[in-house]
């Protein structure tokens, strides 16, 4: 059998969603390898030579190691030769989208999904306090980005790029983690149309 050109390390929780999602997406050439969390797998010697943060996703080509969810899926789309991750006039939008959704956007939404999904699974018990300050910003900066889909099909250009999914990394738990997506009309109707591909709605290894 012929060895996978990447090893992408993952486990089912937010950043590794959008990298994984990329992969099938981009068709690329990767050996999907889980880490145990639960276990501890992170923070084996092993684990701590590939990122010294002790987190996933991370890549690994023959060009050595490659951490960050949101810089893996621009090494993807690279190594696929596609404009997922463009290198025109369009690659200082995405950059700037990238910031914003990692300060703001899924910032808030990821609290939401801690609190509600995450917590509970160790005994604890949702903050009501952060819950409520969490959705306040979520629904501030929600309606940046709704007004911007107002007129726009896809984050940045005519096409997906890298963007679309770090936007939507927290959105598959909208439901379960009481994100108030429903309130935002276009940032809906853009999710829809992401969900319809069988990558990101299907993003890890069965």
């Amino acid at each position: 059998m012929r060895k996978a050109a990447m090893k992408l390390y993952y486990c089912e929780t937010l950043n590794p969603r959008k990298a994984c999602a990329a992969a099938r997406y981009l068709k690329a050439d990767v050996e999907f390898v889980r880490v145990d969390l639960a276990n501890g797998e992170q923070r084996t010697a092993e684990f701590l030579a590939l990122n010294p943060n002790g987190k996933v996703p991370v890549l690994q080509d023959d060009a050595g190691t490659l951490w960050e969810a949101n810089a893996i899926m621009c090494r993807l789309s690279d190594s696929a030769e596609s404009d997922f991750w463009p290198h025109d006039h369009r690659q200082i939008d995405v950059v700037r989208w990238l910031s914003w959704d990692a300060s703001h956007f899924t910032r808030h939404a990821a609290a939401l999904w801690f609190e509600y999904l995450i917590k509970p699974l160790f005994g604890g018990k949702p903050d009501v306090a952060v819950i409520e300050d969490a959705k306040t910003s979520f629904r501030l900066h929600a309606r940046v980005l709704d007004d911007h889909l107002a007129t726009n099909s896809v984050a940045v250009g005519k096409t997906l790029t890298v963007a679309d999914f770090a936007l939507a990394a927290a959105l598959p738990y909208a439901t379960s983690a009481e994100i108030p997506l429903s309130e935002f009309t276009h940032i809906q109707a853009w999710y829809e149309r992401l969900e319809q591909l069988d990558a990101w709605r299907n993003p890890f290894p069965a």
